[in-house]
């Protein structure tokens, strides 16, 4: 697997890129449900999609990582390198989303991309990450839990005031079950929420 940052050309997002990130969004319509982002979540349209990705972008610090296994865009993170209010005194990146093509859910693919997004973090010496789950998304809690991660507090959302739980993982230097290697970067070949 391969994680590859989406890059605007002339402050404009390709268009075959954008065709099929919006595909994948238009797979996950049961999460879109719960979240709300979109006003018909089963019609999802390349237009909402770019607003969404440069709403995403617009935040210092903020990356879009698109995951390709055999050159298929199967998913995408969306991470922060901090909290995107300096007042909070959080000192961990975060994980704004990661959303897997829904046909290709309970393959491995969201754990993998989730840990080639820690260990992009780890190899830049960060010691942990952070991620804002929906409360009304018990499968993504279960899922990061499965990570690792553990709650810290219950919050609401900065976007729409959902109901939420913050979740942490620490990063050591090494990935648990490979001492002494840092993660293997953005070339993993392995296989959200």
């Amino acid at each position: 697997m391969i994680l590859q940052p989406l890059v605007s050309v002339d402050g404009a997002l390709p268009g075959p890129v954008l065709t099929e990130i919006a595909a994948l969004y238009a797979t996950n319509h049961a999460f879109f449900e719960l979240s709300g982002d979109f006003p018909d979540p089963h019609h999802i349209t390349v237009e909402q999609v770019a607003t969404a990705l440069a709403d995403e972008l617009s935040h210092d610090g903020a990356e879009v990582l698109l995951a390709r296994s055999a050159g298929r865009l199967v998913g995408l993170a969306a991470t922060l390198a901090h909290h995107p209010d300096p007042a909070s005194g959080d000192p961990d990146p975060w994980i704004g989303l990661l959303l897997i093509d829904a046909g290709a859910h309970r393959e491995g693919f969201g754990r993998t991309v989730a840990t080639l997004v820690e260990d992009r973090f780890r190899a830049a010496g960060r010691a942990g990450v952070r991620i804002a789950v929906l409360d009304n998304n018990p499968k993504a809690v279960a899922f990061w839990k499965s990570q690792g991660y553990t709650a810290l507090r219950r919050a609401r959302d900065r976007e729409l005031g959902r109901d939420c739980t913050v979740m942490r993982k620490p990063l050591g230097t090494t990935r648990p079950g490979h001492a002494g290697e840092l993660g293997r970067g953005t070339a993993d070949e392995t296989p959200f929420a």
